[in-house]
């Protein structure tokens, strides 16, 4: 029998979650380096229109009904337990979403499976499979090694790559019969509460203008800004200046902030602690920006200039304007 990796697709709203494209990507590349096959499981209702977008998966096994309309951790588990127990995989991918972390603990609990939660890395050495997880808000990283056996990984959004997903190849879809029990399901959907409209998603803007000590005072983050606005950025932050309160903890970049994987990230006035270098280091492009030649960030910059940010920020922003004119 092939070996197999399960991944579990989520949606929101009638369209597919970005760590759903981040899972697949990672466990298509884990499977050409296993010779594995990469199954999707989709659960909903009136979902068919989604399946052709789970690309690079081998197979897409999907479910209708109208009990799938809305999460329900029961209804989930349960068919992700027939198809663990159908496809014998060896590693399933959920995402850590609070969908992922209901479902996740309740197949372990059931299969007496490893569950390796919030995972930020994961790749293939000497036939195992590394796993890094983060802890404690990121202040901790775990490293475990699966070298045998079944065990779950519960992905945190923004570890991998969605771009790696996008695939043309032709896939083969299934619908499977609902086969749940309804008198088995004990939980009840009541109504989905949405939260009030928050700050910018800076794990997917493609450039982020990111501001640390350099920066000097509040008032200035809006010089920050304003180049930003030009190039269709966001501003985000290493962790002193979150501290401060001149930006909010959704903005910060780093191991007790949030993972960023931008096509330019553009490092002013940051010293690059390892903290704050976890959080935005397998970014495609980086260009840093510091009055200390001696500063940490240049050792991964792909480009660096020794000045004053507050003296480029306005020059920058003109000669991008004239450019665009």
């Amino acid at each position: 029998m092939a070996k197999t990796i399960l991944v579990l697709a989520e949606h929101l709203k009638g369209k597919l979650t970005d760590v759903t494209f981040e899972m697949l990507g990672k466990a298509y590349e884990i499977s050409q380096q296993t010779d594995s096959k990469v199954i999707a499981l989709l659960y909903g209702n009136e979902i068919e229109n989604l399946t052709q977008q789970l690309n690079p998966a081998d197979e897409v096994l999907y479910f209708e009904h109208e009990l799938l309309t809305e999460f329900i951790p029961e209804t989930y588990a349960n068919l992700t337990i027939q198809q663990i127990n159908q496809q014998n995989p060896w590693l399933i991918l959920i995402s850590a979403s609070s969908i992922g972390l209901d479902v996740s603990s309740i197949i372990s609990a059931k299969f007496n499976m490893p569950l390796i939660s919030s995972c930020k890395e994961l790749h293939l050495e000497n036939d195992k499979l590394i796993i890094t997880s983060q802890l404690l808000g990121g202040k901790m990283l775990l490293e475990s090694e699966l070298s045998g056996g079944q065990a779950i990984v519960s992905v945190l959004p923004g570890a991998f790559r969605a771009e790696s997903a996008k695939s043309n190849k032709t896939i083969a879809i299934n619908k499977l019969p609902f086969t749940v029990a309804i008198d088995s399901i004990h939980t009840k959907f009541e109504r989905f509460i949405e939260p009030e409209t928050g700050d910018v998603d800076i794990t997917q803007v493609p450039v982020l203008i990111s501001v640390g000590r350099g920066i000097q005072n509040q008032d200035n983050i809006s010089l920050a800004q304003e180049l930003a606005d030009v190039i269709s950025g966001a501003v985000s932050a290493s962790r002193p200046v979150v501290d401060q309160g001149w930006l909010p903890a959704t903005r910060q970049v780093g191991r007790s902030g949030m993972t960023v994987k931008p096509k330019l990230y553009l490092a002013l006035g940051i010293s690059g602690a390892p903290e704050h270098v976890e959080g935005m280091k397998d970014s495609e492009l980086i260009v840093a920006i510091n009055t200390d030649p001696k500063a940490p960030i240049f050792n991964i910059a792909h480009y660096g200039a020794n000045i004053d940010a507050l003296e480029l920020l306005p020059l920058l922003k003109e000669t991008i304007e004239k450019g665009k004119g």
